[in-house]
């Protein structure tokens, strides 16, 4: 088979496949068995039937469109992984000779993914939330555990916000009393809004024997609930001195001082993993605001396509079904996918864009992170990582692997050289942002279904449009 290939316009390519007559006769043989199995034709059983006795009862030709139609997929299929040609969709397939004797040759034009340039992606600049730990911030977890170790003490004033009231509360609705809303001796926190807004709107202010009455909407919007609240005692919270004393009650350290210097590196560690998740979204964003082509169809339904397929899975796994959930939460497919369209052409969008910084800095993929990226997927898959290969390459995905791979070296390329600024414009030390591993769901569910990004080499009913010459 030989093939060659054109470059078009539009974001095509023109392949141009010739089979000789001896490589299409041998599946011209494999159509005639095929077609001897069910033809039933006297005197020989199903599939016995010789080929020239075929011909004589079928005509000559029958066994030439029978392997027109089943092997031009393979050929077709064959020519794209030999060229590595990046389709994008199905191709329209002309058969321009071969049709009735001879070797077969044929057009095919394939819609290929967009390679648009990136012009300015080694000086991109992206702003994170800051890496370490604000006073702010410190205090706030010293708050919590403050308030977790506080103590009450019964006062002689009328309650803020912040206080304790033990109340005695009869709640009903239409003159029935309300479960959950009729009991006595109830510690409530003033400014909590745990029942109703109106509660606190009442007891602020209240002292210790104050009875308050009042009407609130009901939640479920079921018209009124009518309260009844006794005030038996107004409780201030007191909140415990920073100390050692309290750092040896209120953790594992005997300092006030190591007590707080663990929770300024808590929320320092915690930072830096937000940021180093963080820093790969925003690169990917500016590299995407870098792409000014427009981004086909195709490949935005295939990202739609990739998040459904994802969203069912994670159901299933929790024992629900797609289509009961959609119905549950009031929403149909066609509404789930035009809420993934803004979202999927961004993805499709940085897509093109790391691709592109790839080709850009001759990015490749090193057979070392090749192998460990299939032992990675193994151990998600619990396969063998031999089985791994051998299905991804058998079903022509390693393309898509090798290009997942190479994505992920733009990234840490862009990441080695990006400016990386906080909020108030102070440079980040990148060192300290972690680097996940990643592994791609829509290779690891491949093991094995189609990937998300719409490519579709390989064999398979992939013509939508056969022409044969003449007709």
């Amino acid at each position: 088979m030989e093939t060659t290939i054109e470059t078009l316009d539009g974001d095509r390519v023109k392949l141009t496949v010739a089979v000789d007559a001896a490589e299409f006769d041998t599946a011209v043989e494999q159509a005639f068995k095929r077609l001897a199995r069910e033809v039933r034709l006297p005197g020989f059983r199903p599939g016995k039937a010789p080929r020239k006795i075929l011909e004589a009862r079928l005509g000559t030709g029958a066994g030439r469109q029978e392997a027109l139609q089943s092997a031009l997929p393979d050929y077709y299929g064959r020519a794209v992984s030999e060229l590595e040609v990046d389709a994008i969709d199905s191709p329209e397939i002309e058969i321009t000779g071969g049709v009735d004797e001879g070797g077969v040759t044929f057009d095919a034009v394939i819609p290929v993914r967009p390679r648009p340039s990136v012009a300015g992606h080694g000086s991109l600049r992206v702003e994170i939330p800051a890496t370490t730990a604000t006073d702010e911030e410190v205090d706030s977890q010293v708050q919590i555990l403050r308030n977790q170790q506080s103590t009450l003490e019964t006062v002689e004033r009328s309650a803020v916000d912040g206080d304790q009231v033990t109340i005695d509360i009869d709640g009903t609705h239409q003159g029935e009393a309300v479960e959950g809303l009729t009991t006595t001796d109830y510690l409530y926190e003033i400014g909590a809004g745990a029942v109703v807004v109106e509660i606190d709107e009442n007891l602020r202010g209240a002292s210790a024997g104050d009875i308050v009455e009042f009407d609130a909407d009901h939640p479920d919007g079921e018209g009124l609930l009518t309260f009844r609240i006794e005030v038996k005692e107004v409780h201030e919270k007191v909140l415990p001195e920073i100390d050692d004393a309290f750092a040896a009650t209120a953790s594992e350290f005997d300092t006030a001082a190591e007590l707080l210097a663990d929770l300024r590196e808590r929320i320092d560690t915690m930072k830096r993993n937000q940021a180093g998740m963080l820093v790969r979204d925003r690169i990917a964003i500016a590299v995407a605001n870098l792409v000014e082509v427009d981004i086909p169809e195709v490949l935005v339904e295939a990202e739609i396509d990739g998040r459904i397929r994802d969203m069912a899975m994670r159901l299933d796994a929790q024992g629900l079904e797609f289509e009961g959930y959609l119905e549950a939460v009031g929403s149909d497919i066609g509404s789930l996918r035009e809420d993934y369209r803004e979202t999927a052409e961004v993805s499709a969008r940085v897509d093109l864009g790391l691709r592109a910084v790839a080709e850009a800095e001759g990015l490749d993929v090193e057979q070392e992170d090749l192998d460990s990226y299939l032992e990675m997927l193994a151990s998600q898959t619990n396969s063998d990582v031999s089985a791994v290969a051998e299905m991804l390459t058998g079903s022509g995905r390693m393309i898509e692997v090798r290009a997942d791979l190479r994505k992920q070296a733009a990234l840490e390329w862009l990441l080695e050289r990006v400016e990386i600024v906080d909020e108030d414009g102070n440079q980040v030390d990148r060192s300290v942002l972690e680097t996940p591993e990643v592994i791609t769901e829509k290779v690891r569910d491949e093991v094995i279904p189609m990937s998300k990004t719409g490519n579709t080499e390989g064999g398979g009913e992939t013509a939508e449009t056969t022409k044969e010459e003449g007709t």
